[in-house]
């Protein structure tokens, strides 16, 4: 895998047809670290200490193809609240496109626990991070933190119209990974916003690293044993003589 950094703003995403937020067929789950494999991307922005909003280009992942991984602080239509800590209220305008006037820059962390460099919001470690994929994803993972306490922080998900499609909350203080998926597990995370839910509660040092991310995976079908086959094919051959014999009677 291989990818490409630019510093430049944004990369908009436009579908055809998608004019405004409208319901979401799609909803989301919590995910645990390991649903990932060691196969899909991961962005920890090393060597990009000191960029501001930084997109990220990834060469033909599974499933996707290529895929431009594009950060800021809100999506257009969400509305910015508050000082010394920031949150997002309101909804995304469609299509789902980052508004680039609210930053986010690459930083040191010196947390214990933190993985530096870092991707914070402003003000730093206290402002929130949107996520826009330029092409739909299936399932989005991260490490944030540090929190103060459980329940402090959201990841909110959406689709390619800017309507949400269910969001999650940190379960712990300090770091944590955070994952979610579409439950139907169809390509339908067109973006993230990652962000503090009451600017009343301090949760500080609030950054984000490592993320993931993966398309649509098929279920596994396990493949009945030889044996198996012939045991259920013998079944369904007497069922079907017992069934002619029962029709071959005449009424009593």
């Amino acid at each position: 895998m291989r990818w490409r950094s630019s510093r430049r703003g944004v990369l908009l995403l436009v579908l055809a047809g998608a004019f405004g937020a409208r319901p979401a067929s799609a909803q989301v789950v919590g995910l645990e670290p390991d649903w990932f494999t060691p196969l899909d991307p991961v962005i920890d922005f090393t060597g990009m200490l000191g960029a501001k909003n930084p997109s990220f280009t990834l060469l033909n992942v599974d499933g996707l193809g290529d895929v431009t991984v594009s950060f800021a602080g809100a999506f257009v239509g969400q509305r910015v609240t508050g000082t010394d800590q920031r949150t997002l209220t309101g909804l995304p305008s469609g299509p789902l496109t980052l508004d680039t006037t609210v930053i986010t820059e690459v930083v040191n962390d010196g947390a214990v626990g933190a993985t530096s460099p870092v991707l914070s919001g402003d003000p730093s470690f206290a402002g929130p991070i949107s996520v826009l994929f330029s092409v739909p994803v299936a399932a989005v993972g991260l490490k944030g933190g540090s929190f103060d306490f459980a329940g402090s922080t959201t990841i909110q998900a959406f689709d390619a119209t800017g309507a949400p499609l269910g969001s999650i909350v940190n379960s712990q203080a300090g770091f944590e990974f955070y994952g979610l998926r579409t439950t139907s597990g169809e390509n339908a995370i067109a973006g993230i916003s990652f962000y503090v839910k009451n600017v009343e509660d301090v949760a500080d040092l609030v950054a984000l690293d490592n993320l993931t991310f993966a398309g649509a995976r098929l279920p596994v079908i396990t493949t009945p044993e030889p044996a198996t086959m012939v045991l259920l094919g013998s079944g369904l051959a007497g069922l079907g003589a017992l069934r002619r014999r029962r029709k071959a009677q005449p009424p009593g």
